[in-house]
């Protein structure tokens, strides 16, 4: 059981902040035998493919530098012509197999792990150069078992290599006796095979290692109970934070909410205790709308930016308390205060309509309004 510097185990699975943060820093499994073996699988395979087409080319290559006049090879800007085109020559005889050789090593390390640049990475580690830390891991259980996957490499590629070298030996007394070009060329084709068959021989070797590697990679995530609960509160935030993230929320609704007093159309109160700001826009139909309420001290600050801006104010308690408990800002009134509202609504424009010069000042809004007794809230005032 793997255990941490507080020495206790580490027992919890990665979070994906913890593996993303491991992948920042790119550590991440990677497999040495699994980029070998891809390097030489594609080098033995396009050795196969181009290696007549660039046994030719070096043929010719030959031939013509070692078929020079007397003139030229005395003539140094002529030497230097040839030593120029020989060398292009010769890179682009090469060019099919050094760019296989470039995607295998590309692949190779992207398909375990994926594709990863890590800056942190590049950065010098002076711990590595603790010559007690370094004698530490020369005799540590890791070098151990490297030095035995060495070793085993060493076994399975000298037994696949005599296996290969018995099966060619009849192939090799032939070339002995064939013309040049053709035994370059059968030559080429030999490495190729022999190299494809020993590079066949380290799957046994990335098969293994792979497994381990990703067990190594996994195992090093691993995290205590107590790490997962630190990294879970600093995700969600400390406590006085998030407090006063709320509290500037609060704030700020405040505010909004404040602002749009002056647009209400009516202002219920208790008469002290609650005061809640209607607004109805028949153009848009629906009902009318919650956009202020508070109670307290908050109600005084209600009452006070509706007289300023001349916002008329009814008192009815019960129905105050209703909207007050029953409805959020920014919200419709319930279908069961349709009543009760649609009346102080009628009141609120005859009211409009009289000081308009329009009609005849209306009577008081007597009695109780119209209020379900689920919507009411009558035992929540104790003033």
């Amino acid at each position: 059981m793997a255990e941490s510097e507080s020495g206790q185990d580490k027992t919890e699975d990665p979070t994906e902040k913890r593996k993303k943060d491991s992948r920042e820093k790119g550590e991440i499994a990677r497999s040495k035998e699994l980029n070998t073996l891809a390097i030489m699988i594609a080098g033995s395979v396009a050795l196969l493919i181009f290696g007549g087409a660039l046994a030719q080319e070096l043929m010719e290559l030959m031939r013509q530098n070692f078929s020079l006049s007397r003139e030229v090879i005395l003539d140094q800007r002529s030497m230097s012509t040839y030593l120029l085109n020989s060398g292009l020559t010769a890179l682009l005889a090469i060019q099919p197999i050094m760019i296989t050789l470039v995607l295998a090593a590309l692949i190779g390390p992207i398909s375990l792990g994926g594709w990863l640049f890590a800056a942190g990475s590049l950065a010098p580690k002076f711990s590595r150069m603790n010559p007690a830390a370094g004698l530490k891991r020369m005799f540590s259980f890791k070098a151990v078992a490297e030095l035995l996957k060495a070793f085993a490499k060493f076994l399975i590629i000298l037994a696949v290599a005599l296996l290969v070298l018995k099966s060619d030996i009849d192939d090799l007394i032939r070339i002995a006796h064939e013309p040049l070009e053709l035994a370059v060329i059968h030559c080429l084709q030999v490495v190729g095979w022999s190299t494809l068959w020993m590079s066949c021989g380290l799957i046994v070797i990335a098969a293994v290692d792979v497994p381990v590697q990703l067990w190594e990679s996994h195992k090093k995530l691993l995290m205590t109970k107590q790490e997962v609960r630190d990294e879970h509160k600093e995700a969600e935030g400390r406590p006085e934070v998030k407090q006063r993230i709320r509290q500037l929320q609060r704030e700020m609704s405040q505010r909004r909410m404040m602002a749009a007093i002056p647009d209400a159309d009516v202002v219920i109160t208790n008469p002290t205790h609650y005061a809640v700001a209607l607004k109805y826009d028949p153009d848009k139909g629906g009902a009318p709308m919650l956009i202020a309420k508070g109670s307290d001290f908050l109600a005084l600050k209600i009452r006070e930016i509706a007289v300023a801006n001349e916002v008329l104010l009814l008192e009815s308690p019960a129905l105050a308390r209703s909207i007050y408990h029953s409805t959020e800002l920014d919200q419709e009134i319930p279908g069961g205060l349709y009543l009760a509202v649609a009346q102080v609504l009628a009141y609120v424009y005859q009211i409009r309509q009289h000081r308009a010069g329009k009609g005849k000042r209306p009577d008081p809004l007597k009695g109780d309004l119209p209020i379900p007794p689920d919507l009411r809230r009558d035992s929540c005032y104790r003033r």
